[in-house]
C-alpha cells in the first residue's frame, strides 16, 4: 500500500511548496505535482499518471479537495476511478477519506461547495469587470507573457520547446501565440 500525493496550482507563478510539505508530512512516498488549471481534467498529465499507477490498497492524498478539481462531476469521477482500482482518496483539509461511507457523502458535499465557490468567484469577477467597463477604467487582464519576444524568438528559428524554456511557460502556450499571428 502506497500513499501517493498530488499537488496542483493553477498558474506558473503560484507555489506548490506548501502542498508538497503537507503531503510529505503525511508520509506520502511519491508526490506528483503540476501547474495547470483544475477547471477540467484536460492537460493534467500528472494526475492521469497517478490514477494509471494506482494499485489496490493505495491512497491518493491531496491537501485540499479543490486540488483534485473544481467541478463536482470531475472530482467524483476521479474518486470513482481510484475506487475502481481498489484505491482510496484522502483530503487533508478538512481530513476526509473514502475509506468509510461517510467520507463519500462529505466529499460529495465538499465537491459541490467547491463548484459553487468557483461559480461565485466567476460571477463576482464578471460583475467587477462590467462595473469597471462602465466607469471606463477596465484595461483587461495583464499579459503574463511577452508575445512579441516569443514571436521574435520563433522568427529567429528557435523551436517551441526552447522558447518555452527561455520565457518560462509551456510549449502549448508558445504554439498558441505563434499560431495566433499566422
Amino acid at each position: 500500500m502506497s500513499r501517493i500525493g498530488y499537488a496542483r496550482v493553477s498558474t506558473i507563478d503560484q507555489d506548490l511548496e506548501t502542498q508538497i510539505a503537507k503531503l510529505k508530512a503525511e508520509g506520502c512516498a511519491i508526490i506528483r505535482s503540476e501547474k495547470v488549471s483544475g477547471a477540467s481534467r484536460d492537460g493534467r498529465a500528472e494526475l492521469a499518471t497517478i490514477i494509471d499507477f494506482l494499485r489496490p490498497g493505495d491512497e491518493l492524498v491531496v491537501a485540499r479537495l479543490d486540488r483534485l478539481g473544481r467541478d463536482t462531476r470531475d472530482v467524483l469521477n476521479i474518486i470513482h476511478e481510484c475506487e475502481q482500482k481498489g484505491a482510496f482518496v484522502t483530503v487533508l483539509d478538512p481530513h476526509v477519506s473514502t475509506r468509510g461511507e461517510m467520507g463519500h457523502v462529505v466529499l460529495t458535499v465538499l465537491g459541490m461547495v467547491a463548484q459553487m465557490e468557483r461559480r461565485f468567484i466567476k460571477e463576482r469577477q464578471r460583475e467587477g469587470i462590467e462595473q469597471a467597463k462602465r466607469q471606463g477604467v477596465y484595461k483587461g487582464g495583464r499579459q503574463r507573457l511577452d508575445r512579441g519576444r516569443i514571436r521574435e524568438l520563433s522568427a529567429k528559428g528557435l523551436g517551441p520547446a526552447g522558447i518555452a524554456k527561455l520565457v518560462g511557460c509551456s510549449r502549448m502556450q508558445v504554439y498558441r501565440i505563434i499560431h495566433a499571428c499566422q
